[in-house]
């Protein structure tokens, strides 16, 4: 497909689009044809020190975290996540400030010459992640942490090479792509593990054999969350970490407590010069839109928690049972729910049927959304009113609902961004 690139646009959005109509499928697991992109851009072995992040869940927090207590300690940090909840420039920060459009710009008619010189074509995933690469490289950070976006072996990050890797744990998602067992997925995520580099795996469940294997095979040390290392709650203000090296009594933060501790794990092995001190404010300053987020609108309480799969929504089950424990004027529950078509759509209802009251559903205006019919089918036999749009779902919840309720926002990402596009229409 032959697309003029907007070579002269100073418009994000018009680069966006054009990323989007590159290549004939947005999803195209592989390195064949980023892999010589890469090379050509010289992004391939950054001087950087690297820390790439796979997982089914939490890799948004655990970037998060290592990227503040990293800061914190003093060192330049790129950070590159996906997906955005609300502006593209969100998946890529340099120190906590996002980049601006300009730098994303210049990045892009880079990646686009070298890819044309390579006659290549990039999915939009492989041409923003790309430039994302060149922009930490221009700027000479000291560190990149990377969040995988999908499984790990064949996914673009993986182009990379890490000085250290980390698998925050495993669930069944993207089956499509990744195969239908936990061990078919692990061995996808295991594809990060490089020769002798520190691996964390901070998965609840026992270690999957294909993550042993790689690691064994690449004579990578091995670090297992309730076996090499462990956290513990103590109340809300504080929680320890501990490990044959080292104990750390540290603030409760805003994320979970399994996400905070994978976090110290890596910075802990990572070989960087990292204080307690450093540690301590990281953990309390790090915060990410939509991991079990609570804010005051229009005095009413919300809720917004981006889990799209069973594995995320009960880890979102766990948090809000200690929410309500602590806030024991909540006795009801409003949900603002749409889901993508090939997420486990029975599977998420089921598990939040049992804290849910009342349902306000509409369907996502993106490609790949989940019909209403088939929402409703899951819902069958709940409370459920129907909407035409997410926005008009939240509005009608913030209406409705009473000091004794509590509204949740969840089911997806575009879930979320629906909602807050609402928000900042109303704010204006």
């Amino acid at each position: 497909m032959n697309i003029t690139p907007p070579l002269h646009s100073d418009d994000l959005l018009t680069w966006l689009n054009y990323w989007g109509q590159v290549h004939v499928t947005g999803i195209d697991l592989g390195l064949e044809r980023v892999i010589p992109v890469a090379e050509k851009l010289k992004v391939t072995r950054p001087t950087a020190k690297v820390i790439t992040v796979a997982g089914t869940n939490g890799k948004g927090s655990t970037t998060t975290t290592i990227a503040a207590i990293l800061q914190q300690a003093g060192y330049k940090v790129g950070l590159y996540q996906s997906p955005h909840i609300y502006h593209f420039n969100e998946r890529v920060k340099i120190s906590g400030k996002e980049a601006d459009d300009q730098t994303l710009i210049d990045a892009f008619v880079q990646v686009d010459q070298a890819r044309r010189e390579c006659g290549l074509s990039l999915s939009f995933f492989e041409a923003t992640t790309l430039a994302a690469f060149q922009i930490f490289e221009q700027q000479q950070c000291d560190v990149w942490v990377l969040e995988v976006g999908l499984g790990g072996r064949l996914d673009v990050v993986n182009v990379i090479e890490p000085d250290l890797a980390v698998i925050t744990n495993i669930g069944l998602d993207h089956v499509d792509w990744l195969g239908d067992t936990i061990e078919k997925i692990a061995f996808e995520k295991a594809g990060i593990i490089r020769k002798n580099i520190p691996v964390v795996f901070a998965g609840q469940q026992t270690l999957p054999q294909a993550i042993q294997d790689k690691a064994e095979q690449e004579q990578a040390p091995l670090y297992v969350v309730n076996r090499d290392y462990f956290y513990t709650e103590h109340d809300d203000a504080m929680w320890t970490f501990a490990s044959p090296a080292t104990t750390l009594k540290l603030p409760r933060g805003h994320l979970a407590l399994e996400n905070l501790s994978t976090a110290v794990a890596a910075v802990l092995l990572s070989g960087l010069n990292v204080s307690d001190q450093a540690i301590q404010r990281g953990v309390a300053t790090a915060h990410i839109a939509g991991r079990f987020e609570v804010r005051k609108i229009q005095a009413k309480t919300v809720i917004f928690d981006a889990g799209h799969n069973p594995h995320g929504v009960e880890f979102l089950l766990k948090q809000l049972q200690r929410f309500l424990q602590c806030n024991k004027q909540y006795t009801n529950i409003v949900a603002v729910f749409s889901m993508l078509a090939d997420k486990d759509i029975d599977a998420v209802v089921e598990l939040l049927k049992s804290v849910i009251s009342e349902w306000k559903i509409a369907e996502l205006d993106v490609p790949r959304a989940a019909k209403i019919e088939q929402i409703q089918t899951a819902l069958q036999g709940t409370q459920t009113q129907q909407f035409k749009r997410v926005a008009e779902a939240f509005q009608n919840a913030l209406e409705q609902v009473q000091s004794h309720q509590l509204i949740l926002v969840c089911g997806s990402f575009h879930t979320l961004e629906a909602v807050w596009e609402y928000i900042d229409h109303v704010n204006e």
